[in-house]
């Protein structure tokens, strides 16, 4: 079995039909235009798939086309997840690739009547329980008090600042706030906000939160018009989240805080810090934007795993 070759993009792999790759873009245009997925989304399906096809390429010895993907077998899927393996993919990130191989085929089912029975018995790889691991309050305090200490300039210090206030002080994803035009700015004690697949929610904006984004938006010297990009880099183009993501790991360096002190895990952070002080799921899966309650009753494991915690350190201590 040929080991998998990485593609670089999907745009620019070699070995695929031009039928297959025009079916391939239609599925990506359909990820944008009606799942409305967000770039990151696509991109990783994108990069996904393209391991797919990078690996049949070698697997079959031919040009890839639409006759062989629709004719795939259950060992031929298989033979891929075992390639993903044997490169040293983690169990995650080869479920993440199977999630994306099945995507494609949904797509083909839906828009173009075409079936493949053999990835519908494929099962992934099992993956391990994983909780979230948000930061303690006062390691929350932190991090918003000195993530501007590394900035080079006094604006991009409070833009830091003013992200990271976003994903703490109201529980949103980066990629949302970091899509925010100046027109989303709170006018008042709440704000509107665009989660996955356009859904939008309200969420209500404590003054710390306000008073950052005002700091940010007098000291920003680019101009923030309405429709422009409420967060922006050094040249005025809406600002990349591996910019916060960097900032993010040398405040993590330098406090000596955990690898999973991450710009996501202040949204952790947010949501086990209202549950510890009585919030209800319900309110929180609003607030977090998430459609489906499992998702949000994680986080009664994360509140649980602390207060076992904070009882056998006072047990140890009799």
């Amino acid at each position: 079995m040929a080991r998998q070759t990485k593609s670089k993009t999907l745009d620019t792999l070699e070995g695929i039909a031009p039928d297959a790759a025009n079916v391939i873009n239609r599925w990506r245009q359909y990820l944008t235009s009606e799942k409305r997925v967000s770039p990151h989304t696509l991109s990783a399906y994108s990069q996904d798939f393209g391991d797919f096809i990078s690996f049949l390429v070698g697997y079959r010895g031919d040009t890839i086309g639409m006759r062989t993907i629709e004719a795939l077998e259950v060992r031929d899927f298989r033979a891929f997840l075992a390639a993903k393996r044997a490169d040293g993919a983690s169990a995650r990130s080869t479920a993440r690739a199977l999630s994306s191989v099945r995507n494609f085929y949904r797509f083909l089912s839906r828009t173009m009547n075409i079936e493949n029975d053999a990835i519908k018995a494929v099962q992934g790889p099992k993956l391990p329980h994983r909780v979230p691991r948000p930061l303690t309050e006062e390691g929350a305090r932190t991090v918003m008090e000195t993530i501007g200490d590394f900035a080079d300039e006094e604006w991009i210090a409070a833009r830091d600042a003013a992200v990271i206030s976003l994903l703490y002080g109201c529980g949103l994803r980066i990629a949302e706030a970091l899509s925010l035009n100046g027109a989303d700015i709170p006018a008042g004690d709440t704000m509107r906000v665009l989660g996955k697949r356009s859904k939008e929610r309200i969420v209500p904006v404590l003054p710390a939160v306000k008073s950052a984004i005002d700091t940010y938006k007098r000291l920003c010297p680019h101009a923030i018009t309405a429709e422009g990009p409420l967060f922006v880099g050094k040249r005025g183009k809406r600002l990349n989240a591996r910019t916060i993501q960097g900032a993010m790991q040398k405040v993590r360096i330098s406090l000596g805080l955990p690898e999973s002190a991450t710009p996501h895990a202040l949204r952790h952070s947010f949501a086990t810090h209202l549950l510890s002080r009585g919030g209800d799921l319900r309110t929180i899966q609003e607030l977090l934007g998430h459609a489906d309650l499992k998702a949000t009753q994680v986080y009664t494991e994360v509140d649980s795993a602390r207060l076992k915690d904070v009882y056998d350190k006072a047990f140890r201590r009799r």
